[in-house]
């Protein structure tokens, strides 16, 4: 049996609150002195789970993150402030957290999480508690936690609305593949930075799951696994549903298809793209309207052309996010109304298509081509890119 640290005099009075329960007491508090935690973004879950954790007195807290802070983080990622705008999460992370308990051991993983380090960066900690905020690499940390025989505690939130539970299929229980087999098509869920988000309701789920995660590593409760927790912030009620493992599951099932991480499995989102694949940051290529338009544009040539006069400008967006910002002269359809839209889209000259980042943008475009547009392209990295590259005044989101 492996030996627990001890409490320091200044830890049994910092944790004194935690030892005066006698469901944790000093031992329960050793125990999460001796745990070691990863938490997976620095973001509007992460932030509070990270605190919370911190402040509980977990000995060695990962924070996995490959993103900077930015304006629009601000209004829900409470480990972050406004002079840490434009700096590693992961840096501004550690700051805040070391503040909060000089006692906790940050390590950082600037990586983020990967395919090719899931299952060993998972092994390496006791508890993973998910913070993402896009289903590719949801799918990967249930694979990666399940093969490596580690709880993951989960969490979501969109708009009003957020979930959390905790999986542990090696105990028995079922994982998140047991309810949704296989993710949805890409871009057809917006995330939180097409849809909006309550800011408080980060705190509450992620609070939530701090939680789970606190009683888990102290043994005190079985807490959510095999039930999911759904929280209904507009109309403030919380409900449970009981969750069945599933033995057709392809992870956990009886006869489980994935037995090992296959990158081809999380097409994207899963790691930061690399400098010299983005194309909003490269220098513009050289086109014209009149020559077959590439599947997908830089922003400062698209910009050129629409200055030009030679095309049009197709913005995917929905009515409220063109509130924030927009191009003007750009044509309004939002995405789920295209296919009805088709005949009354105009065809005397190419079409630019443009969305947030460019992900919605980009399945338009292949479905006007393949429905006889074949005079179409995407623009890379969206209205964010056009304010960033284009036009500096232009509000960001």
């Amino acid at each position: 049996m492996t030996t627990l640290p001890t409490l320091s005099p200044e830890e049994t009075a910092r944790y004194s609150r935690h030892i005066m329960l006698a469901e944790i007491g000093e031992e329960g508090q050793r125990r999460l002195k001796a745990a070691r935690v990863l938490v997976i973004g620095a973001g509007g879950l992460g932030s509070p789970v990270a605190l919370y954790l911190a402040a509980a007195g977990v000995g060695t807290l990962g924070i996995a993150d490959f993103d900077n802070v930015e304006m629009h983080n601000l209004q829900r990622q409470i480990l972050h402030g406004q002079s840490d705008i434009h700096r590693p999460k992961i840096e501004s992370a550690a700051a805040t957290l070391r503040e909060v308990n000089p006692h906790t051991q940050v390590v950082l993983h600037p990586e983020g999480v990967t395919p090719a380090n899931a299952v060993d960066l998972f092994s390496q900690y006791d508890l993973i508690v998910d913070g993402c905020d896009n289903f590719p690499t949801r799918y990967l940390n249930t694979d990666a936690a399940a093969l490596a025989r580690r709880p993951l505690v989960y969490g979501s939130i969109f708009k009003f609305e957020g979930q959390a539970t905790v999986f542990a299929p090696h105990e028995g229980g079922p994982c998140y593949r047991c309810l949704f087999p296989e993710p949805p098509p890409p871009g057809s869920v917006p995330n939180c930075g097409e849809a909006g988000v309550l800011g408080a309701l980060c705190g509450v789920v992620g609070s939530i799951q701090a939680m789970e995660a606190v009683k888990s590593l102290v043994g005190i409760s079985t807490g959510l696994r095999g039930r999911l927790l759904v929280f209904d912030a507009l109309h403030t009620e919380f409900r449970t549903l009981n969750l069945r493992k599933d033995p057709e599951c392809p992870l956990c099932g009886k006869h489980p298809r994935i037995t090992a991480i296959d990158p081809a499995r999380y097409a994207e989102g899963c790691a930061p793209v690399p400098a010299a694949a983005s194309s909003a940051e490269a220098p513009p290529p050289s086109s014209g309207a009149d020559e077959e338009l590439p599947l997908e544009i830089d922003v400062r040539e698209a910009a050129r052309l629409l200055q030009s006069g030679r095309v049009h400008l197709l913005d995917v967006r929905e009515p409220y996010e063109l509130n924030i910002c927009k191009v003007p002269g750009a044509i309004h359809v939002p995405m789920r109304e295209i296919p009805g839209a088709l005949a009354e889209l105009p065809n005397d000259r190419p079409l630019l298509v443009l969305c947030h980042h460019g992900g919605r943008s980009m399945q338009v475009t292949q479905f006007l081509r393949a429905n006889g547009r074949p005079r179409v392209s995407n623009i890379n990295g969206g209205i964010d890119a056009w304010a960033r590259l284009v036009d500096p005044a232009m509000p960001r989101y």
